[in-house]
């Protein structure tokens, strides 16, 4: 029986250039083919390789992204509105560093951002539909980040209200993107509003469980604050709709731990690795995203400290294939067992 697990699958964003092949979306596609991935993951904010627009309003347009993709031996795994999810919502004091994800006509004024934002990530749930796709990835963005420590106080019901405020303005995505039979991903990442469990819980209650809402698990995230990565699956997999596979190491001193004192990123307690290098236990992933029946994509999300994209890519697809199991339909001691027998089994049970 085939594995569940689909993959090797690479995410292109870290990969795009402006020399040949990366500057195109069948250049990158024939390059990421011949490393071994069988799908590719699209950064929806990135023109040289997506016209977002254009694929929400053309299913000519998707038909030809999705033959070319094809052609060159991939399929797409989904598309990713990362960086115009992250500008639904922007707490004030990230305006102007937030500003770069936009337009350039559209900086400087938060609430036209906020806009374009919103329709960018709606458009996405038609073109992922066009594409015949049936996920999305993205960022929550962060209403609450400045305040993650409670020094000074917050005010009583701050957290409360920030939660209730990313609810009000992902609602109306989310039924939008049910209305198109999608759903989204949201990494949970440092710096977004949603980055651990504890968040995830907070923002389900206050859009009362959406089915649209979903988790891309990234387990470097979690190796980065400490927490359970394993566990982590056993509370959400229910949730889990898409798979960055990703690896990361945590490795504190006497000067420095989580917070990692400013440190660049080289510097830093806690690092991104390329997948082998760093600490995540990706068997154990592996094993339990197949114990519960995950049947989309791992797609590798490079973003090593140290090695080079292309060293990363070139041994990430090979290291993703090596983990995916074929899960099997038979049990190892079927072989000893026997047919039904009633009567056997009461007068061993004594009844």
């Amino acid at each position: 029986m085939p594995g569940l697990i689909k993959g090797p699958a690479l995410f292109l964003a870290q990969f795009a250039g402006d020399e040949a092949p990366f500057n195109t979306l069948s250049g990158l596609a024939g390059w990421a083919a011949g490393l071994g991935y069988r799908g590719v993951q699209i950064p929806t904010f990135d023109a040289r390789l997506f016209d977002l627009d254009r694929a929400a309003e053309s299913q000519d347009y998707c038909d030809e992204v999705k033959g070319a993709c094809a052609e060159a031996g991939v399929e797409i795994t989904e598309l990713s509105t990362h960086l115009q999810g992250q500008l639904v919502a922007v707490n004030p004091a990230y305006d102007e560093a937030f500003d770069a994800f936009a337009p350039e006509a559209l900086r400087g004024n938060p609430k036209a951002r906020q806009q374009w934002a919103v329709e960018q990530v709606k458009e996405a749930a038609v073109a992922s539909r066009r594409l015949g796709l049936r996920h999305t990835v993205s960022f929550s963005g962060a209403l609450a980040w400045p305040y993650l420590y409670p020094w000074p106080q917050r005010p009583e019901g701050l957290v409360e209200e920030a939660f209730a405020e990313l609810a009000r303005r992902w609602l109306p995505i989310f039924d939008h993107y049910a209305e198109n039979g999608q759903d989204i991903g949201f990494e949970l990442h440092p710096g977004e509003d949603l980055h651990d469990g504890a968040t995830w819980e907070m923002f389900l209650d206050a859009v009362k469980g959406h089915e649209a809402a979903r988790i891309n698990y990234d387990p470097s995230h979690f190796v980065l604050q400490q927490l359970d990565y394993l566990a982590f699956i056993d509370l959400y997999h229910d949730r889990i709709s898409a798979f960055h596979v990703k690896d990361a190491e945590f490795n504190p001193d006497g000067r420095q731990g989580v917070y990692s004192g400013f440190q660049k990123w080289v510097d830093r307690a806690g690092r991104f690795r390329s997948l082998g290098d760093g600490q995540v236990d990706f068997g154990a992933i592996f094993s339990k995203l197949a114990q519960y029946g995950y049947e989309s994509w791992a797609v590798l999300e490079w973003e090593c400290c140290l090695k080079s994209p292309e060293q990363g890519a070139a041994e990430g697809a090979p290291f993703i294939q090596s983990h995916i199991i074929e899960v099997t339909d038979k049990t190892f001691d079927d072989f000893a067992g026997g047919a039904v027998d009633r009567a056997q089994i009461n007068r061993m049970l004594g009844i």
